[in-house]
């Protein structure tokens, strides 16, 4: 097993030279950050802060030999309104420093809030560099093997290979990981 990606909690940036020795203690490439910090919903200031606070802390680790990734969930895909025209999450993007800043797509907690995984990785090719692969029912609920859900697996991968991703991660929280991953694995290897 190797480990290409250090999760970190949002409280770390402020200790990045403990997370950079971490990271290269386990031999990690990216270091990620899983979720933005809010007791609400997450709103513009918020964003603003996350933008600031993520471009301080990539080029700490671009510095330490590392590429920082933050980790989507669905409290980013809400729309903008009066502060930006797009989602909060097209701000982060597009606000945040490229050479310091990427992103790690979980698909489905951009499907959830009624976005497309697709049309994202078309949108910012060169920002993804990590995705988490996960599908579940049509009529929602627990993840599902790839391949039997809401996604189209083969459209999605057939984008993502057009984009800097470099690692893909089966995650499955269901109860039935234990038989379901090998069938996702059997599933990607199909197509």
């Amino acid at each position: 097993m190797k480990c290409t990606t250090y999760g970190v909690g949002y409280g770390d940036i402020n200790n990045a030279e403990n997370v950079i020795k971490t990271a290269k203690i386990l031999g990690a490439e990216f270091v990620r950050i899983p979720s933005i910090p809010h007791k609400k919903a997450i709103d513009s200031n918020i964003i603003k802060k996350a933008v600031v606070d993520f471009n301080i802390f990539g080029k700490k680790l671009k510095e330490g030999g590392l590429e920082f990734c933050f980790h989507n969930h669905g409290q980013e895909f809400v729309p903008g309104g009066d502060f930006f025209k797009e989602s909060l999450f097209d701000y982060l993007v597009q606000k945040t420093d490229p050479k310091y800043v990427s992103f790690e797509m979980d698909v489905l907690w951009v499907l959830v809030p009624g976005y497309d995984p697709i049309e994202y990785l078309k949108k910012y090719p060169k920002r993804f560099k990590l995705m988490h692969l996960k599908d579940r029912p049509k009529a929602g609920g627990e993840n599902v093997a790839l391949g039997s859900g809401q996604i189209d697996m083969k459209e999605l991968l057939k984008a993502a290979k057009k984009t800097s991703i470099k690692y893909f991660y089966i995650e499955d929280e269901s109860k039935g990981v234990k038989q379901q991953v090998p069938k996702s694995l059997a599933y990607l290897k199909s197509i």
